[in-house]
């Protein structure tokens, strides 16, 4: 099952039999205290930085999320989409909680964009999903509700199972613009978490066969040397399923243990994309 992402001038595609897609997760004020303070006063220019970074790490989407207090993210949306869409030809994942943010990115947006994200919450899917169908993108889904997160990957596919019948039946979605996120839990608050998380991949992509994605560096928080518990996790859960994941894309030994990953699991034909990757390095290196 593919899920095609489009630029206007770029397509993506996101499949079990093609190499990880690698969305990138800088343009994001979470946690930037700095940047936070240059969005409120309508200086967008650390996005020049992040965009050129992400793309040079092997971002081939960027996440795009405004959400920042005392701030219009409406407009700061906008500002966002079309300030990126100028500088790089890489789709975008629209990323907000605030239903007139995520209409005023997807109005703004040039192509067919990722929406991140919805739950099965009934509300929740009421307000985003006949925005998916309108402006013909694709969604992330996240299964847990207005009662819970759960923690059994049983009760997480049974979620799954509601979404994809809304979507698909109330809305006419199409299954494969439905990308799943399995919900990654911190290994530093319980260390079954991961484990859980992996089933939760293995079962819904054997009982539906789509597309998943999740915030990558979310097993690794609270523990020291996180990029090396990410580093170990996604190519696990590439095996158990996942097709691609919202991360850092800045992380060298993140994103080269995808790559091998991908080489490793014959998604990348005669090892081209390694190859080809390992000598720019070198170049880099030697220049």
């Amino acid at each position: 099952m593919h899920t095609i992402l489009r630029s206007a001038s770029r397509e993506v595609v996101i499949g079990h039999d093609q190499p990880f897609c690698i969305i990138g997760e800088r343009i994001n004020p979470t946690g930037r205290k700095i940047f936070q303070e240059q969005l409120r006063a309508n200086d967008l220019s650390r996005i020049h930085v992040d965009v050129a970074q992400q793309l040079a790490g092997g971002a081939m989407v960027l996440d795009v999320n405004m959400g920042v207090p005392l701030a219009d993210e409406v407009a700061l949306m906008v500002e966002a989409v079309t300030l990126i869409q100028s500088i790089s030809d890489v789709p975008l994942c629209i990323d907000s909680s605030v239903i007139e943010a995520l209409e005023a990115g997807l109005s703004t947006y040039q192509g067919k964009a990722l929406v991140n994200s919805v739950t099965a919450e009934d509300d929740r899917m009421e307000a985003i999903l006949p925005l998916v169908k309108r402006f013909g993108a694709a969604i992330i889904a996240l299964p847990n509700d207005e009662f819970e997160i759960p923690l059994e990957p049983e009760r997480r596919v049974e979620l799954t199972r509601k979404i994809i019948d809304v979507a698909t039946n109330n809305y006419g979605i199409a299954m494969e613009d439905i990308l799943i996120d399995p919900l990654a839990m911190p290994i530093g608050a319980d260390t079954s978490l991961v484990v859980r998380t992996l089933d939760t991949i293995r079962m819904i992509h054997d009982e539906f066969g789509l597309n998943m994605t999740l915030g990558a560096s979310n097993v690794s928080f609270g523990m020291p040397d996180r990029e090396t518990i990410v580093s170990s996790f996604l190519p696990m859960a590439m095996r158990s399923g996942l097709t691609s994941a919202i991360m850092d894309a800045r992380g060298a030994q993140l994103v080269r243990a995808m790559k091998a990953t991908d080489l490793l699991l014959n998604r990348d034909e005669w090892g081209a994309s390694w190859i080809a990757s390992h000598r720019a390095r070198q170049a880099a290196e030697s220049a």
